[in-house]
C-alpha cells in the first residue's frame, strides 16, 4: 500500500526517486498518467489495466466517456524503476503536473501514489484540512470495525 508523505527532487533528466517503501509494489511495472487535481497518478500496471479495461468497455457515443478515454489514455505511459529506484517523467507531463525543481509524493492506499508540485499540493492541503470538507467527508460513511 501507498501510505505517507514525502518530498523529492526532479534530476536533470526528470527523474524522481520512488520512496523505497512503494518500490515493491511497481516491481511488475507501472503507469504514469494526468491525475484529475493537476497532479500525476503512477499507478500499479495491474490496476491500471483494470481501469483501462472497464473505461473500454464505455459507450463512445458517450461525450462524457470519450473525454475520460482522451484523459486516461493519451497522457498514459509505462515506467520502469531504474537500478537506483528511480522513474522518469516524460516532459509533457512535468509540465500537466507544473513540476519543476521540487515534487511531493503522497500516498492514496492500494493502486496508485500521487507526484504534486510543492504550490499545488500545499493549496489541496488547505481544502483538506477545511472544516466543510470534512463534513463532506463524514457524510461518506466509512465503516470501522471495532
Amino acid at each position: 500500500m501507498f501510505f505517507g508523505r514525502y518530498d523529492h527532487t526532479l534530476d536533470e533528466k526528470g527523474r524522481i526517486t520512488i520512496p523505497v517503501r512503494f518500490r515493491d509494489a511497481l516491481l511488475y511495472g507501472a503507469y504514469i498518467t494526468r491525475g484529475f487535481d493537476q497532479n500525476l497518478l503512477v499507478w500499479v500496471a495491474a490496476d491500471f489495466e483494470e481501469v483501462a479495461q472497464r473505461v473500454n468497455q464505455m459507450s463512445i457515443t458517450d461525450p462524457t466517456a470519450r473525454m475520460l478515454r482522451r484523459m486516461i489514455f493519451s497522457t498514459a505511459e509505462p515506467v520502469d524503476i531504474d537500478r537506483a529506484g528511480r522513474i522518469l517523467i516524460p516532459g509533457f507531463l512535468r509540465e500537466a503536473g507544473g513540476l519543476e525543481k521540487t515534487v511531493v509524493i503522497v500516498g492514496t492506499g492500494n493502486s496508485y501514489f500521487e507526484i504534486w508540485s510543492p504550490e499545488r499540493w500545499a493549496e489541496h492541503d488547505v481544502l483538506l484540512q477545511d472544516q466543510s470538507m470534512l463534513e463532506r467527508l463524514t457524510a461518506l460513511d466509512l465503516p470501522v470495525k471495532p
